[in-house]
């Protein structure tokens, strides 16, 4: 079975490997050429460039580009059933007394296209219609030369156990999000003694840092490449006011990621106000400093950017008696490294050395690079914003989706790396499962802890005192 070999060295520094096309002149057969790099094209001549024939293959860096970026013209299932006809009417595969010779040369390359898309984007072939023509074309091929039974029944296979992971993963996440619920039940009974918390669970900043590297890297290891796409989808203006993509997501895999970087400052936010003496909150501050720092050295940038972002949530803020009894250096040092300013400018040097280090690696502990994701979705979204999909004369931009493939590829490198440290259940379990504050929860935990400043203060916890607590 042909193997698809990894994307570290597809793309090169410049965007894309720029020598690979096997191009032809400036401007042939709806493509458009300019220094031997494929600038646009008509969407018909951009699918005809993805079919193999008996002389010609395309380009791995192709082929993921387009795979990618056609969705935002039409649906998976529709290119897949554009793909298996020309295949099948170019090389004549439906014709009866098929020549053997004919289809061994050519049949090792369709395979390879089809274990290509099945490998990239697993997540298309959720659609029955998707299956369906993969299945057509597959027979087609078996039909004309058993020998390529085996390899198809692999690829198959191959397929069916990833779209069975991710099912088992979807199932996993929906019964963590069932079983953690809001905790405004403790604040009504606070008894300290009987109260986990995130110290008592683990008492390691560098363990915990660990452990949360496990939960990114799981979390960002099922996110396909198409959602990055899916997420800005609208409506193609050469295409009858049909949405192109809207009602064929099949995964929320990236939505999962955010909300888990949403959970981890609340959770952060949440063991700070907890604890009732001022010194077990300093600690706690202290010990999520070293929790961060930590997950900086790993290379774990989004961790570590929910739990300065716990940190800096106002009920956090605000408690001045306790901020008073913390060693700040090393937390303003943190600040310092992800200060938006200049466009995150400091962040971004620090993610480029990490992504340095991951291609000279010689341990999976130095290939972990784990992304600020939102800041990752927010620059591909302003790359898909900046430049239009269509060129005026109708031609697909396929210039902007060589930028829109080179950013996803780099992050489809980082997500396939395996976590190296040890597991430790009890610890991820608490992580994933303990019931974290709202917004109004942190607030009152937070007056209750340092009482109100001011009288806009104060009318907000007699607010959130009787709402919450059923106590004037």
């Amino acid at each position: 079975m042909p193997q698809t070999p990894p994307f570290a060295a597809v793309f090169d520094s410049s965007g894309y490997n720029r020598n690979l096309y096997q191009s032809k002149e400036d401007n042939c057969g709806g493509l458009y050429y300019h220094e031997n790099n494929l600038l646009s094209g008509s969407l018909e001549a951009l699918i005809q460039h993805l079919v193999p024939n008996v002389d010609y293959y395309p380009d791995r860096t192709y082929i993921f580009t387009f795979l990618l970026s056609s969705r935002l013209f039409m649906h998976p299932y529709e290119l897949m059933a554009k793909v298996c006809h020309l295949c099948i009417e170019q090389q004549r595969l439906s014709e009866p007394g098929l020549d053997k010779n004919r289809v061994r040369k050519i049949a090792p390359k369709i395979l390879q296209l089809l274990t290509e898309w099945t490998e990239t984007f697993p997540y298309d072939f959720r659609d029955e219609r998707m299956m369906r023509n993969l299945k057509e074309l597959a027979q087609r091929i078996a039909s004309g030369d058993e020998m390529y039974w085996k390899n198809i029944q692999q690829l198959l296979q191959n397929l069916i156990r990833k779209l069975a992971t991710v099912s088992q993963y979807e199932e996993v996440l929906a019964k963590i999000n069932a079983t953690s619920t809001d905790c405004l039940t403790v604040l009504k009974t606070k008894p300290q003694s009987i109260q986990r918390d995130i110290i008592t669970v683990c008492n390691d900043p560098y363990v915990l840092a660990q452990q949360l590297t496990h939960i990114e890297l799981e979390r960002l290891n099922y996110i396909g490449p198409e959602e990055f796409v899916q997420a800005f989808v609208q409506k193609d203006p050469f295409d009858n006011d049909k949405s192109c993509y809207r009602d064929q997501k099949k995964t929320r895999n990236l939505e999962a990621y955010v909300e888990w970087f949403n959970r981890l400052s609340y959770l952060v936010a949440t063991e700070i106000c907890m604890p009732v003496k001022k010194k077990h909150r300093a600690r706690v501050i202290e010990y999520f400093i070293d929790v961060a720092r930590e997950c900086f050295n790993i290379g774990n940038f989004n961790s570590l950017m929910a739990i300065i972002s716990g940190m800096n949530m106002s009920p956090v803020s605000r408690l001045k008696k306790t901020w008073a009894k913390v060693k700040t250096a090393k937390f303003y040092i943190l600040e310092h490294q992800m200060d938006p300013s200049s466009n995150f400018y400091n962040y971004r040097t620090a993610l480029r050395g990490a992504a340095q280090r991951s291609l000279t690696a010689h341990s999976n502990r130095e290939k972990i690079v784990i992304p600020f994701f939102s800041l990752l979705i927010k620059d591909i979204y302003f790359l898909n914003e900046g430049c239009a999909n269509r060129l005026p004369n109708g031609h697909v931009n396929f210039e902007k989706f060589w930028e829109l493939a080179k950013q996803v590829s780099e992050f489809m490198m980082w997500k396939q790396v395996e976590c190296p440290f040890e597991r430790d259940r009890k610890i991820l379990q608490y992580l994933l499962t303990v019931p974290v504050f709202s917004d109004d929860a942190l607030y009152l935990a937070s007056y209750e802890s340092e009482g109100p400043e001011n009288h806009i203060e104060k009318d907000r916890w007699k607010t959130l005192r009787s709402a919450l607590l059923g106590r004037v």
